[in-house]
């Protein structure tokens, strides 16, 4: 994949992300900075790194699934992993104004 397919893939992404709606706050996961890094491999492996506004949040494993649910779908995907970390810790300062 080259380097400007792998950039427009990481942007569709990030793009599709944004339908994912927090149901404790009420804003898409990208604007919350729940976000922390996605990248994609040749052959369409992504991977997206997440957390969530509190560690042992009841909402993680639904975030974490729709997540992959809707990575999925973007063109260019053949396969979706998601991990939740915890490092560094979310804080509010991390919204997008």
């Amino acid at each position: 994949m080259s380097e400007a397919t792998n950039e427009t893939v990481c942007g569709a992404i990030r793009d599709a992300l944004r339908m994912i709606i927090d149901p404790e706050l009420g804003r898409n996961i990208v604007d919350l900075g729940l976000i922390y890094d996605v990248s994609v491999e040749d052959g369409g492996i992504a991977h997206v790194t997440m957390t969530t506004t509190t560690r042992g949040c009841p909402a993680s494993e639904y975030l974490k699934e729709a997540v992959r649910n809707c990575v999925w779908y973007v063109p260019g995907v053949e396969y979706a992993e998601v991990r939740l970390t915890y490092e560094p810790a979310w804080t509010p300062e991390m919204m997008a104004s």
